[in-house]
Parts: structure tokens; C-alpha cells; sequence
């Protein structure tokens, strides 16, 4: 099936799990042809469909609970219940069970793609997998005050990107959510706290046209925000004729996980708290090189702690790997992005507005 074929599909079936926002649907569409990268971000969909035509040898590797929509812009740093910041993955959407190296091969795709990568493939390859077996073999969170004290100059807010977020913020228009939308947004706020509005917000790649709106309010002295975006099944299980159920709290609150006390999943919205030190990192942010080697080890870090919270899952991921060849992430990377460039290749001759021809 042809990618657009493929995504008219997808879209008309997500129109059944929520009230799609069309602007912002038309908005992905129009993103999706500024480069492969933001392409492979917007289109896990067709990911999940592909995968396993295009790695045919890793799809009967262990399957455990994965994120399914692994990438380097999905990471980014929350505060957990004690106020300690923490860095990982932290988006969990696409969530499903799905056999083990395909979020490797994601990431490493990713990293292949991005607009602003530094590190050779194969180094990028070998370094994502060395920091996965380590994460596997001793997984914790990446705590930003104790060993992870060195990733504190990456990932802090400056001054700049404060004044953006709140700029940002005063732009988003006002809306009036669903009353249980409301009602979950305000009761993720402190006591105490003053409702001020109601707004929509337009952000993300992949979750570009479902519902978002946030909360802001007055607290203590400033202003705090909360977000409800909509939450819907993952696209692994929609492209393998599965009636799947979201599985985002499962994997966010993981074994390893320091979560987000404020992360919760309510009427099918999910319900967090955003600040500017509490953001997804995305490369578009930063001058200097996102793509360092140290900071690819920590992604496939996370990402290996994140595995190892499936039961029993480390022994058999660690037989595994040792079964594979040493340059098998590379050589699947290498697959997956030749694949990702043809589609974004024929996404870029679409003229836009586009209007899908795919049959029911």
C-alpha cells in the first residue's frame, strides 16, 4: 500500500477514536514535507506498518512493553515526586507490546535523519546500543542532581526559552474544553489555585490533530499550566488489526520510572503539568549539536531501563543481542531510512490541501 493510501487509512480511523481538530491535522500534513525527519516523527503509523517487511530477521525477537514512537526529540525532563529532575523519554502514546529492537532501530533511524546530526552512523548505532545494554543491565531513572549531574548544561532552561514559553502561552486562543476535560484539568491543580482560562494549544508531530487544551491559573505568586491532550490506541495496534488499549500509564510508571506525580490519564485525555523546565528537548531548541555521542549513550540508557520493566525481559533481550551480529542496529537503521526518504520523497510532490483517495 502506498504511504498515502496508508495514511488516509490511519487518519480516517482516528477520526472514530477522537474529535479530530482538522487546522491541526492539515497543519501536520504541511509539516510533514519539510524534512525526513519531522516526516518519520509525524508517521509512526506507517512505521508500525512497515517495520517488519523492511527487518523481517528482528520480528521475532522477545517482545516487551516498548514506546513504540522512539526518536531523539522524544526525551525531554519532568519533576517527580520528590522536586528532582529527571530526564528520559517522555512521551508514551504509541506504547505497545512490540518485539524489543524495533525501538532501537527507531532511535538509530532518528538519529540517521535528523537535520543536525554530528555523529557518524555506525558510531551513533554502536553508542545507542551500548548505553541500551547498560540500561537493561543496571536500570534506574536518570536523576539530573546525582549521577547525571554532567546532562544539567543540556538540557537547562535559559532565560530565553522562559520568556518563548510564557510568549507562547499568551498566544494560545481561548476554548471551552469538554466539562470533563475541565473538570479533570482543574482537579490537577492545588488546592487553592485560581482558574484564570481555558485555551487550545497546537503542538507535537505525531499527535498533531487530537485534542489539546490547557489550564492556566494563578498560584502561589505566578502562573502555573496544565495540559489534556487526547489519548488514543497505538498505531502498532492499529496496523495489526488489533482492538488495543492505551497503555501509557503502564510504561510511565514503569519499575524504573521516577514519574510524574502530576502525569495522569482521565476521560481519555492525558493530564500533565507543563512549565518551561518541564518540556520535551527538541532540537529546533538549541545551537550546539544535540546529537553528541554522551547524550545518545543516555537515550538508549532510558530506553534499556524502560525494556527491563517488562517481567522476566532482561535475560532474554541480553540472549538475544549476543545472538545478533555487531552491526546489526546500523545496517536495520540504514533499511528503515532509505524507506522513511522514498515516502517522504512522494509526501513531497503532494499538492496541499490534500484530500485522501484511500477506499473504505
Amino acid at each position: 500500500m502506498t504511504f498515502q493510501r496508508d495514511n488516509a487509512a490511519f487518519e480516517r480511523w482516528l477520526r472514530k477514536q477522537c474529535d479530530v481538530v482538522e487546522a491541526d491535522l492539515a497543519h501536520k500534513h504541511e509539516r510533514m514535507q519539510e524534512d525526513a525527519f519531522t516526516f518519520l516523527r509525524a508517521t509512526f503509523f506507517r512505521w508500525a506498518r512497515r517495520i517488519e517487511k523492511l527487518c523481517p530477521k528482528l520480528k521475532d525477537a522477545p517482545a516487551v512493553l516498548s514506546v513504540g514512537d522512539t526518536h531523539i526529540e522524544n526525551y525531554g525532563t519532568w519533576r517527580d515526586a520528590e522536586g528532582r529532575l529527571v530526564w528520559g523519554i517522555n512521551d508514551f502514546d504509541e506504547a505497545a507490546i512490540i518485539p524489543y529492537p524495533f525501538d532501537l532501530v527507531r532511535l538509530a533511524t532518528s538519529a540517521r535523519l535528523a537535520p543536525k546530526a554530528r555523529a557518524g552512523n555506525g558510531m551513533a548505532a554502536a553508542t545507542i546500543l551500548e548505553g541500551y545494554r547498560e540500561g537493561l543491565a543496571n536500570p534506574r531513572p536518570l536523576l539530573l542532581d546525582e549521577e547525571e549531574s554532567w546532562m544539567r548544561p543540556f538540557v537547562a532552561c535559559s532565560d530565553e526559552e522562559r520568556r518563548d514559553f510564557w510568549r507562547e502561552l499568551k498566544d494560545y486562543p481561548d476554548a471551552e474544553p469538554p466539562s470533563q476535560v475541565a473538570s479533570a484539568l482543574t482537579k490537577n491543580l492545588p488546592d487553592h489555585a485560581e482558574m484564570e482560562r481555558f485555551a487550545s494549544r497546537r503542538k507535537g508531530g505525531g499527535s498533531l490533530g487530537r485534542p489539546r487544551y490547557i489550564a492556566v491559573a494563578s498560584w502561589g505568586g505566578g502562573k502555573i499550566v496544565r495540559e489534556a491532550k487526547a489519548l488514543v490506541p497505538s498505531a502498532w495496534d492499529w496496523a495489526h488489526g488489533r482492538n488495543g488499549k492505551p497503555r501509557f500509564l503502564d510504561i510511565a510508571q514503569g519499575e524504573f520510572r521516577a514519574p510524574d506525580p502530576h502525569l495522569k490519564v482521565n476521560g481519555g485525555y492525558i493530564i500533565r503539568r507543563i512549565a518551561p523546565d518541564q518540556r520535551k528537548l527538541e532540537l529546533s531548541n538549541r545551537s550546539h549539536p544535540r546529537l553528541r555521542l554522551d547524550l545518545l549513550w543516555a537515550k538508549g540508557f532510558d530506553l534499556g531501563a524502560i525494556h527491563a520493566g517488562t517481567r522476566d525481559a532482561r535475560s532474554r533481550i541480553e540472549h538475544d543481542l549476543d545472538g545478533r551480529k555487531d552491526d546489526w542496529l546500523h545496517s536495520a537503521a540504514k533499511v528503515a531510512a532509505a524507506d522513511v526518504r522514498k515516502d517522504f520523497e512522494e509526501w513531497q510532490q503532494v499538492e496541499l490541501p490534500w484530500t485522501p483517495d484511500a477506499p473504505d
